[in-house]
């Protein structure tokens, strides 16, 4: 899949694009009826099929002191929108000047000039353009002026209502791993380099890969049933520790998986740690030797979950 971005010129032959247009972030279930219209439409037409996302995330820019919740990089973005179908990722790169452009100015600009889009798939709630000047009914009707149509895709729900990155934040905060993973449509999952650390997992029988959190949404803090995916593919079965080590000094944010019957070198690799089930809550235990015997129960009761039908 191409990377397109907003601040460099569009090639030729992906010109005259369908667009799917929103954040994007997690890709669930809604996200993924908007773009599967996109793609859709695109092959009908046999046009290219681009999904657009915003980096940063707009909160971001209007709240840059807000807490982490990001639910997925670019990457994982851009190898999702791969996986559907999509042709290209234009990553719309959201600063104070593009916050400032009227939604008639990010039609013209943007869509119908940078882009020469032909066609452009939001959801019924999107919004763009200062003030949140624009929504779908005003890009059908001002886009219009530039030959670029508008399709809508309504949202999409379950028995809980209509699924949401909100919801999904929401249900991670709480450990419930199932919910996040059924409006995902895949678990959640925290992907980066893996760094050297104290070793202090190493020194009590259980190493592990040390990652850090970036931007992402912190989950529940606690022990969690996780599968692990290597470069080239590998998956282990491991249990993590998410959070602050309140047994070791001094505290430090870490993601902290222990993979079962592995022993290579993981330093430097960029890894992706997906979390299936949530086993207890971060505690500080008493004694070393309390603390070893609990991570073996909980290596045991993840092996014992992570071994049952999907």
């Amino acid at each position: 899949m191409i990377r397109l971005d907003n601040r460099h010129p569009i090639p030729d032959s992906l010109r005259g694009a369908i667009v799917a247009l929103g954040n994007f972030d997690g890709f669930h279930q809604g996200h993924q009826a908007v773009v599967g219209e996109a793609i859709e439409w695109a092959r009908a037409e046999r046009r290219p099929a681009i999904v657009a996302t915003f980096d940063p995330h707009p909160v971001r820019v209007f709240e840059p002191e807000a807490e982490p919740f990001r639910l997925t990089t670019l990457d994982q973005r851009q190898e999702l929108f791969a996986a559907a179908g999509a042709q290209a990722m234009l990553v719309l790169h959201f600063d104070r000047a593009m916050a400032n452009m009227s939604a008639a100015e990010w039609i013209e600009k943007e869509l119908a000039g940078h882009l020469g889009a032909v066609g452009v798939v939001t959801g019924e709630d999107f919004t763009f353009g200062k003030g949140r000047g624009g929504n779908p009914r005003f890009l059908h009707e001002e886009g219009a002026r530039f030959g670029l149509s508008g399709r809508t895709v309504g949202p999409v729900s379950d028995d809980q209502g209509v699924i949401s990155s909100s919801r999904i934040r929401a249900a991670l905060r709480t450990g419930d791993c199932e919910s996040a993973a059924r409006m995902l449509t895949r678990p959640f999952a925290i992907r980066a380099a893996v760094q050297h650390g104290d070793k202090l997992g190493r020194e009590i029988g259980f190493p592990t890969a040390n990652l850090d959190l970036g931007t992402y949404l912190r989950p529940r803090y606690g022990v969690y049933a996780v599968i692990g995916r290597l470069p080239d593919g590998t998956m282990l079965k491991g249990a993590a520790n998410i959070g602050v080590r309140p047994h070791f000094e001094p505290p430090k944010e870490l993601l902290e998986p222990h993979f079962f019957d592995f022993s290579g070198d993981l330093y430097g690799m960029e890894i992706e740690v997906a979390f299936r089930h949530f086993l207890r809550g971060e505690a500080k235990f008493d004694s070393l030797e309390a603390l070893i015997a609990q991570i073996a129960a909980d290596c045991d009761r993840a092996r014992e979950l992570l071994a049952a039908p999907a």
